[in-house]
């Protein structure tokens, strides 16, 4: 067996489901899972439709590389969504289709990574458990950033040395953050881009949640943004992971795509002529239905602030807890440690959080997730009001 599988972590779940085990919440009340990041929104017919109506394509064998008419679709989209020019996005060499970011994330890596440099994978904490194991699978040592209130819970960047960012191989950044919610400004954007330029490094941008936002008037800038007001058309060193399980309500399709920088997505398309992930032909087809329109996406954000709406009207007074500036998540701080929170909040009202410090490591004695927990508003708006109201109730009685 690969050795380095032993310095995996227990994934949050596992740790969550052990916490619980033995708790008896009271069964005239039903569940209420604000643990799992997964939408539970109506996905879209007209994606469902161009699915079924696709099903002939089971027969033929899909390339990695996808087919033209999705790569032209996402290009096209990221132009639109991210202000760059249009035709400076090239299909078939800056567009690469993958089934979902989970798994892109991890292969990624895998094909990036030189483990015999003592390379360093930089990652925002707390974190998506997929940049850490797939940081020591690949041989690489993680770095942890933390993401505190004081620096509105991105990583301060300009604390890291500089001998931290020569090893560093790939820097991962997540905007909005999971689970903070939290965005990388377009100045940090930037600087983080002429980093990468001076010590030869690559950023790896998750931006799954990037259409989970509360102004339509000003939507998140992302990393290709950045590279679009810089003249950076090249996109050089810099690497996006787009999905459409967030955007779209389809977690269950796994459609998702990277985009970037030409040379990174040539080497990472041989790793998966290897790997074995081509995305089927019918998913391509149904996802270029979903790219192609905005009206769900828009109707999708309008959902999620109400119920933003609705729970800090009802938690605010309690809590110190503050409306994100994007995703489906909060992230308030708890009156007792965390874990006991999650635990009693389960016993007593028979709601699910996650505790914070499952979301975190600990560096020098500091947890940026610890005294926090994630609550994530997937649920129909009057789940998430009575989960909320349950929850004051809790802290209330407390």
């Amino acid at each position: 067996m690969n050795n380095a599988l032993s310095l995996l972590q227990p994934y949050p779940f596992e740790k969550l489901r052990a916490l619980l085990a033995d708790a008896q919440p009271p069964a005239e009340k039903l569940p209420i899972s604000l643990s799992i990041g997964e939408p539970k929104h109506p996905s879209p017919a007209f994606v469902a439709e161009a699915l079924t109506a696709n099903l002939a394509q089971l027969s033929v064998y899909p390339t990695t590389l996808g087919i033209p008419a999705l790569r032209e679709a996402i290009a096209r989209w990221c132009e639109r969504r991210f202000g760059v020019d249009t035709g400076n996005i090239d299909p078939a060499r800056h567009v690469l289709p993958v089934n979902g970011t989970r798994e892109a994330l991890f292969a990624f890596t895998q094909a990036v990574v030189n483990r015999e440099h003592g390379a360093l994978v930089l990652s925002p904490n707390p974190f998506y458990q997929i940049y850490e194991g797939a940081a020591l699978l690949a041989g690489a040592t993680p770095h942890y950033l933390p993401c505190t209130q004081e620096n509105g819970f991105n990583p301060d960047f300009d604390a890291v040395p500089a001998d931290i960012w020569k090893r560093t191989q790939i820097l991962f950044l997540c905007s909005p953050g999971n689970p903070t919610g939290a965005l990388v400004p377009m100045d940090v954007l930037k600087r983080l881009i002429a980093l990468a330029d001076e010590h030869d490094f690559v950023i790896a941008a998750d931006e799954c949640y990037s259409e989970l936002y509360f102004d339509e008037a000003q939507p998140p800038a992302g990393l290709l943004s950045a590279c679009a007001a810089l003249g950076r058309t090249d996109f050089k060193r810099c690497v996006v992971f787009h999905s459409l399980s967030k955007r779209s309500n389809l977690p269950g399709l796994r459609s998702g795509f990277v985009a970037g920088d030409a040379d990174i997505l040539k080497a990472f398309l041989l790793y998966r002529t290897y790997h074995g992930c081509a995305m089927p032909v019918q998913t391509q087809l149904a996802s270029i239905a979903a790219w192609d329109d905005e009206a769900h996406v828009q109707a999708n954000r309008q959902l999620y602030r109400e119920k933003f709406d609705a729970v800090l009207d009802i938690l605010g007074p309690v809590m110190d807890i503050q409306r994100p500036d994007g995703g489906f998540y909060l992230w308030p701080k708890t009156p007792i440690d965390d874990q006991r929170f999650t635990r009693e909040l389960f016993a007593q009202e028979h709601v699910t959080v996650v505790p914070g410090s499952y979301l975190s490591r600990e560096v020098d004695g500091f947890s940026p997730g610890a005294g926090r927990v994630r609550m994530a508003l997937v649920a129909p708006l009057a789940e998430c009001i009575e989960a909320a109201q349950r929850i004051r109730r809790f802290i209330e009685a407390s």
